[in-house]
């Protein structure tokens, strides 16, 4: 402190001996100062406690040295090992990180956007409610870097990045029908959510190319793509009478097979014999279930760190290139549905 304030740059420039334009270089281009006067200006900014007000300086640039992240859905790990990867990436680019969650809540990422805007971040991720929605061509029209994660929007106005949701669906449930099941329940969210829509069609893709019958295919969709609704979930399917009740699942993602996979366990039911199960984005909590969980595995960390090389790319390339890679699922096969032998 000087006198009770917070220390100055020309306090720092006083107690040096030097000029507020050596100190400036000092911050901000080193190299051009001789060690000697580096180390004395460094020295005067400890002694006095100097911290370098870094949001005036970004002010002034008329950018932030930061990216945000507005995720949809924060009480999923999927998104959290998604921020990872573009929070590694942030960091090999000496860039900070903001991390929002818009809660599923359109009006409320709106908002959160519209506070980053305020706040010049460089760029911005999101994985959005809408990927169509007109506030977020609103933010590149102010010439603000938008990436999609998770999301392929429509008409190529972004970079997005995104696994094929249609392939997922379809792995999932022919890997069922190969375990020799012929009454499969697909397990889905809601209807608005546009992963929802493309495993579940890939689901029934792969179902009507097999030859099975579409009655056998039952669809069950759920308010939200949660636990809770996965036991929700759980006690519909065992209402369906025994002659017609599916002897299989696949859940739009982990949380919701978590779900079915606790109730189905409380309702005394061996899984996989009576009842196999997969999910999807093999989140860490699958492979440390009761029962190990089958699922399709998304590559979440590298789809965060993709995301945020495209905008940075789009952020300092006067030449970028929209780009709108699709990453391919996998199956990780667990004993949510092998087993070695079974009859029907």
């Amino acid at each position: 402190m000087v006198n009770g304030r917070t220390p100055s740059v020309k306090d720092v420039a006083r107690s040096a001996g030097v000029s507020l334009g050596t100190v400036s270089n000092v911050m901000n281009r080193p190299e051009v100062v001789s060690p000697t006067t580096r180390e004395r200006v460094e020295r005067a900014m400890v002694e006095l406690g100097f911290v370098r007000n870094e949001s005036a300086r970004q002010l002034r640039a008329g950018t932030s040295r930061t990216l945000a992240y507005v995720m949809l859905d924060g009480s999923n790990p999927f998104f959290h090992d998604v921020s990872q990867g573009i929070e590694l990436a942030a960091e090999e680019a000496d860039l900070s990180l903001f991390i929002c969650n818009s809660n599923g809540r359109s009006e409320r990422e709106e908002v959160l956007l519209d506070r980053l805007m305020q706040q010049r971040v460089q760029g911005i991720l999101i994985t959005p409610v809408n990927p169509d929605a007109p506030h977020l061509a609103e933010i590149s029209r102010r010439g603000i870097p938008v990436v999609i994660v998770d999301r392929v929007g429509a008409g190529g106005l972004f970079c997005s990045v995104a696994v094929d949701d249609v392939l997922g669906g379809r792995i999932a449930v022919e890997h069922l029908a190969e375990q020799g099941h012929t009454r499969v329940a697909v397990v889905g969210g809601p209807e608005s959510i546009g992963q929802v829509r493309e495993r579940v069609e890939g689901a029934r893709q792969i179902w009507a190319e097999l030859g099975l019958p579409p009655e056998d295919l039952t669809y069950l969709p759920t308010a939200g793509l949660t636990v809770a609704e996965g036991r929700s979930a759980g006690e519909r399917l065992a209402g369906i009478p025994a002659r017609r009740r599916p002897t299989a699942a696949f859940c739009a993602n982990d949380l919701l097979a978590l779900g079915l996979l606790q109730q189905s366990i409380g309702a005394g039911l061996r899984v996989p014999e009576e009842l196999a199960i997969v999910g999807f984005d093999d989140i860490e909590f699958a492979a440390a279930a009761a029962v190990p969980l089958t699922s399709v595995r998304q590559p979440r960390q590298e789809l965060g760190r993709a995301a945020a090389q495209l905008v940075l790319d789009e952020a300092t390339n006067p030449d970028h290139v929209h780009q709108q890679p699709l990453f391919v699922p996998e199956l990780v096969a667990r004993a949510s549905t092998v087993v070695r032998s079974r009859s029907y």
